[in-house]
């Protein structure tokens, strides 16, 4: 018995669409509004505010560099300071005799 389906894309009837046809016809409209095109850019203005923007991170970058050496600073003044202590002599443990001590 042979089976009577269609092969290579030919439509069964002359009004039927063929398979490549229906899935673009079934493509998805576009949703939402239309936009208008974006306004042409100013380049001049554009580039203005760049470099703006990049001499104020030079300068928070320089600031923060300035206020990180000036707290490394005082880190190693308290390094020299613990040292100093640890460096100089304890004084010496004073045994109490306990019969001094009064009760």
């Amino acid at each position: 018995m042979a089976s009577r389906g269609r092969r290579g894309g030919v439509p069964a009837h002359e009004g039927e669409p063929r398979r490549e046809e229906q899935t673009e016809q079934q493509a998805p409209a576009p949703q939402g509004p239309i936009l208008p095109p974006p306004p042409p850019v100013d380049y001049g203005v554009f580039i203005q505010g760049l470099v703006q923007a990049m001499q104020t991170q030079a300068h928070t970058q320089a600031a923060l560099q300035a206020q990180m050496e000036a707290q490394e600073g005082e880190v190693e003044q308290y390094l020299e300071e613990k040292k100093a202590l640890q460096k100089r002599p304890a004084a010496p443990f004073q045994w109490q005799d306990k019969k001094k001590a009064a009760y």
